[in-house]
């Protein structure tokens, strides 16, 4: 909510993010906090996440960090590549350079 009671528009990066093979599944959530999921175990890792510009930094409830940067709609995190869930490039397998 903002400060006159009216609801902000969620954030660009909220919602699913997949690797192409679909194995990795990682959602960050609009209260601050992420779910990822590594094939069929759920919630593998849980913690909070936070964003400025295009950088997203993750620290899992253990405490260990990630960061990752989102270029032209998709998500380098770490030595992981993400689309958002539904990416034509998921189908496709294309993996875009990091350049």
């Amino acid at each position: 909510m903002t400060g006159n009671g009216t609801p902000r528009d969620p954030h660009p990066y909220i919602g699913m993010w997949v690797t192409a093979d679909g194995f990795i599944r990682q959602e960050p959530l609009p209260n601050g906090r992420y779910d990822e999921a590594r094939g069929k175990r759920q919630s593998a890792y849980t913690g909070r996440y936070t964003v400025t510009g295009d950088h997203i930094d993750h620290v899992d409830d253990t405490g260990f960090t990630a960061t990752g940067d989102i270029r032209d709609g998709v998500l380098f995190h770490e030595h992981l590549v993400l689309y958002r869930e539904g990416d034509e490039r998921i189908r496709q397998g294309g993996i875009p350079s990091r350049g």
